[in-house]
C-alpha cells in the first residue's frame, strides 16, 4: 500500500490515505523556453547553464511569476493580500468543484461564466461547498501550443479567451466561500474585459487564482482532490506552481 497522512486542520491525528485507490492527475503545464508568455511580455524564461558535464549539472532559473501553469496569491490583486509564503495549506489542498462551460466557451470565445451556470451545475451535482477549489473548465487547454488562438489577440490588441463573469465569481467567493478559483484558459478574467474585475475581487478575499491550467477533462464534477502548491517565495505575488489532482478509481 502506497500512503501518506494529512493532518486534519485543528487536530492533533493524521489520517493515512492509500494513494492506490486514486488516479493522479497533473493539470499543469511543462514550464520552459517555449512557454507561451502574456502578449507584450518581455520578459522570459531561463536556464542558465552553472555547469552541465557527464557526471551532473547546475543552473540558474529565471522565470516570471505570472507565468505558465501558475498560481496568483491575493496580494497579486491586493495591497494587504497574503504573498505566497503566507497562504495557509487549507486553501491550496482542497476538494475540487469542475464547472464545464466548454460548449459554451467553443460557441463564444468571450464566454464570461454565469450565476446560471452555477445554479445549473449545482442542480446536477450538489451546492459547492465552503472551502473548495472550483475549477473552471472551458477547452482552451487545447489551444496551448498555439498562441494565436489562446490568447485570440484581435488588431485592436484585445484578447479574447473565456473565463469568469464577475457576478458568478461574486457568488463563488461572498456565498460559496471557496478558497481558490483555476481555470484552463490564460486568466480568470475573461480576455475582453475592462480592467482585471474578478481579480480584483479575488484578491482582498484572500482567494487564490489558478491560471494556464492543463487539460481538466479527467476530472469528475465533484469527488477529486487538488494539491496546488506553489513555489515559496516570500513577499511573492504568485509564481509556478506544480497542481495535481487526485480522483477515487470506480
Amino acid at each position: 500500500m502506497v500512503a501518506f497522512a494529512i493532518t486534519i486542520a485543528g487536530t492533533a491525528h493524521a489520517q493515512p490515505i492509500d494513494l492506490s485507490r486514486y488516479i493522479m492527475v497533473d493539470l499543469t503545464h511543462e514550464l520552459g523556453v517555449s512557454t507561451l508568455a502574456w502578449p507584450g511580455s518581455t520578459t522570459r524564461f531561463r536556464l542558465d547553464t552553472v555547469r552541465a558535464t557527464a557526471t551532473g549539472a547546475m543552473f540558474n532559473l529565471f522565470t516570471p511569476e505570472h507565468f505558465g501553469t501558475h498560481l496568483d496569491a491575493p496580494r497579486h490583486a491586493a495591497g494587504a493580500g497574503w504573498t505566497n509564503e503566507a497562504i495557509p495549506l487549507v486553501r491550496l489542498i482542497a476538494p475540487a468543484v469542475v464547472i464545464d462551460v466548454v460548449a459554451k466557451a467553443a460557441a463564444n470565445r468571450d464566454y464570461a461564466l454565469t450565476v446560471a451556470d452555477i445554479e445549473a451545475h449545482e442542480t446536477r451535482h450538489g451546492r459547492i461547498p465552503a472551502g473548495a477549489i472550483v475549477l473552471l473548465r472551458t477547452g482552451w487547454a487545447r489551444y496551448w501550443t498555439d498562441s494565436t488562438r489562446y490568447f485570440g489577440r484581435d488588431a485592436d490588441g484585445t484578447l479574447h479567451f473565456p473565463s469568469y463573469g464577475l457576478e458568478a465569481a461574486r457568488v463563488l467567493v461572498e456565498q460559496r466561500r471557496v478558497v481558490a478559483m483555476g481555470v484552463d484558459s490564460p486568466s480568470t478574467d475573461i480576455g475582453a474585459a475592462r480592467g482585471f474585475p474578478v481579480h480584483a475581487l479575488l484578491g482582498p478575499a484572500q482567494v487564490s487564482g489558478l491560471e494556464n491550467l492543463a487539460d481538466l477533462s479527467a476530472l469528475p464534477p465533484t469527488g477529486a482532490t487538488v494539491f496546488a502548491l506553489p513555489i515559496k517565495t516570500v513577499g511573492g505575488s504568485g509564481g509556478p506552481v506544480r497542481v495535481v489532482a487526485i480522483v477515487p478509481k470506480r
